[in-house]
C-alpha cells in the first residue's frame, strides 16, 4: 500500500525545515519533476539535488508554516508562507504548491508565487 499523500508533503516540509537538501531531494520520484511556474522545469531527482542542495546551504533557517492542505486523489494542495533567513537576509513569502504523490514519493510539484518577491526576500539581486 502507498503512502499517504499528506504524509509525504509533511516529510517534505520537515526536511525542508531541517535545511536537507538531500532529504528533500530523495522524497521525489527519479523522474520527478520541481516548475516554479515562472521559470523553466527541473527534470529528474539527480537535476533537483543541486538546486535544494544550494537553496538550504545558503540559509540559516527556514520554517514551512502550512495554512491549507487539501488533497484530490494523490494531489496535494499546499497553501504556506515560507520564511527563511537567506545569506543573511530574513524574509517571508505566501506561496501555493501543488504535489502529485506516486508511490510515496513526489513526481511533481508545482510552485505558484511572486518571484520578484522571493528574490527580494532573500536580497538576491539576479534570479539563479
Amino acid at each position: 500500500m502507498s503512502q499517504d499523500p499528506v504524509q509525504v508533503v509533511m516529510q517534505m516540509i520537515k526536511a525542508w525545515d531541517d535545511r536537507d537538501g538531500d532529504k528533500i531531494a530523495d522524497l521525489f520520484t527519479e523522474d520527478g519533476v520541481l516548475h516554479s511556474m515562472m521559470i523553466d522545469p527541473i527534470k529528474g531527482r539527480e537535476n533537483i539535488r543541486p538546486r535544494m542542495k544550494f537553496l538550504v546551504d545558503n540559509a540559516s533557517y527556514m520554517k514551512i508554516e502550512p495554512r491549507n492542505i487539501a488533497v484530490k486523489g494523490n494531489t496535494v494542495f499546499l497553501e504556506r508562507t515560507d520564511n527563511f533567513t537567506f545569506k543573511g537576509h530574513s524574509g517571508k513569502v505566501p506561496v501555493v504548491g501543488v504535489l502529485e504523490i506516486r508511490d510515496g514519493k513526489v513526481a511533481e510539484w508545482r510552485e505558484y508565487y511572486d518571484r520578484k518577491e522571493l528574490l527580494e526576500a532573500m536580497g538576491v539581486g539576479e534570479d539563479f
